[in-house]
């Protein structure tokens, strides 16, 4: 069936293309005139080559949609995507990576996308493999050529394709796949905002136009030849064409007019006074309203610096495209890889996420997560699976690291000069017994005496506390020990 449609889109509409263009008016013409007046899907699609502003928003849109970047994973029984494992070789990959033989995937997308942005409707027709029957390509087809079929039954029996010329063929619900911004008065179609704003549309086009005409002829908008008798028809051609040969035209403007027997009344109305300017300004703001588009996001950058033009970009990606993708995400991951059968069980397509870095909050994001990781491994939780929990990539954990080792510089250097001095290095210590010398002074006390330690902790083991050698005698002759140990300074005097 999808074959019988392939043979329509491609022969058919070459065939259609081939004949005579018709002119812009008349296809205007032909299917109402004015954007107003026409509902249409077709309207709405011609639309966007009517107005500038429109066209901006929907080249931008459809052009960022395209451009963002796909991949196929195999989902993980933890169902959290940083475990999910890529799938570089399938089918249903292959298929969306190049659509058709005529389209890769970014012109496939970028199509479909513009139907979708200007009808509300993007519709895929699925043409398969016969014997596997699996998809064997996907075409975009325009909205207006496709008319979905209501089921009492099951909602929906399928589609009806009308080609250009006119035939209309039957598709299965396996054959199409449909986007569509949900239309609140027909679950069948789409809703487009250009609905919204078909009078502003109109308003923009008959704005240039006038615009144009205003140059055109003679940059006035016109005015009235009055003439005391009727005229026959030569004279009237004759004046007629003498008049638009020497005033019609940019060139010819403000040229002064000399009517032989008539009288020019002037219906004069500037430029200033329609206001041109400022109504195409608020037109435009009325269609950048509907798709809720900034100025920055269709390329006007007045009053912007390097900040908020990061800021505006990251706005787009998070409020217009990132929408688009997840529509076509559900599109492929519930409609097209069932359709694999058994072969994508477990599958899933995903995007690459189009927000753009920003340095500083990665670093903030970063440092977060560090010190939280920190914390958890200090309060007792394992430090190998710490790191994944709090959103960092694994490291292998070698353990908590040795402590230093004490610092022995000076000691080896107070060695050192030692052994060039003959081991004199008393003014260097920095610890000295102190002792009394009396009768009442034990032998013991009185050879420690002016001993000199390296460190307190030395000075102490003799003397516990700072007070009282460990070796005095004197006590069992009921005299307590009267020796100290004191710091002294590097050049011997004594410390504070």
């Amino acid at each position: 069936m999808a074959r019988t449609l392939l043979g329509a889109l491609l022969n058919k509409t070459s065939s259609v293309a081939a004949q005579t263009p018709v002119p812009f008016a008349s296809r205007s013409a032909s299917y109402g005139g004015v954007f107003g007046s026409n509902r249409t899907a077709e309207g709405q699609m011609r639309a966007m080559s009517a107005v500038g502003t429109l066209f901006a928003i929907v080249d931008r849109t459809s052009n960022a949609t395209a451009l963002v970047d796909w991949k196929l994973y195999r989902k993980t029984a933890s169902g959290r995507k940083e475990d999910r494992v890529e799938v570089t070789s399938h089918a249903a990959l292959d298929l969306w990576l190049k659509p058709n033989k005529f389209m890769p995937r970014q012109e496939f997308v970028e199509t479909f996308q513009q139907h979708f942005d200007l009808t509300g409707e993007a519709w895929w027709v699925i043409s398969r493999h016969q014997a596997a029957n699996v998809p064997l390509e996907l075409w975009p087809v325009r909205p207006d050529r496709m008319t979905p079929v209501p089921s009492r039954e099951n909602f929906l029996a399928g589609y009806l394709y009308t080609s250009p010329d006119g035939e209309q063929i039957p598709l299965a619900l396996d054959e199409v796949i449909q986007l569509r911004r949900p239309n609140p008065l027909d679950p069948y179609r789409g809703l487009s905002p250009v609905l919204s704003i078909l009078p502003d549309l109109d308003t923009s086009r008959y704005a240039s136009e006038w615009s144009r005409a205003f140059f055109v002829n003679s940059a006035q908008p016109g005015g009235i030849i009055e003439v005391p008798s009727a005229l026959s028809d030569d004279q009237f051609d004759e004046l007629r064409d003498r008049w638009n040969e020497q005033h019609r035209g940019v060139g010819n403007a403000h040229r002064v007019a000399i009517l032989e027997h008539g009288k020019w009344v002037d219906r004069t109305i500037s430029q200033r006074d329609m206001q041109f300017v400022e109504l195409r300004g608020a037109t435009a703001d009325r269609i950048r309203e509907a798709y809720g588009i900034s100025k920055t996001a269709i390329g006007d950058f007045e009053d912007i610096n390097r900040a908020s033009a990061l800021a505006a970009k990251s706005w787009f990606a998070e409020q217009q495209t990132v929408p688009r993708l997840e529509r076509i995400k559900a599109a492929l991951n519930f409609e097209l890889l069932p359709m694999y059968g058994p072969t994508a069980a477990g599958l899933e397509f995903d995007y690459e996420p189009p927000t753009p870095p920003d340095p500083e909050i990665e670093a903030q994001q970063l440092t977060a997560r560090a010190n939280a990781a920190a914390a958890l491994v200090t309060a007792g939780f394992e430090a190998a699976g710490t790191l994944s929990a709090v959103g960092l990539p694994d490291i292998a954990y070698v353990g908590k690291p040795a402590a230093p080792a004490p610092d022995t510089s000076l000691s080896d250097w107070q060695n050192s000069l030692a052994g060039l001095l003959g081991g004199d290095i008393d003014a260097a210590q920095r610890w000295v017994a102190v002792e009394h010398d009396d009768e009442h002074t034990c032998g013991p006390c009185r050879e420690v005496a002016g001993r000199t330690y390296k460190n307190r902790a030395e000075a102490y083991e003799d003397y516990p506390d700072g007070g009282g050698y460990v070796g005095c005698i004197g006590a069992k002759y009921g005299n307590e020990c009267r020796g100290h140990v004191e710091k002294r300074g590097r050049k011997g005097g004594e410390g504070e």
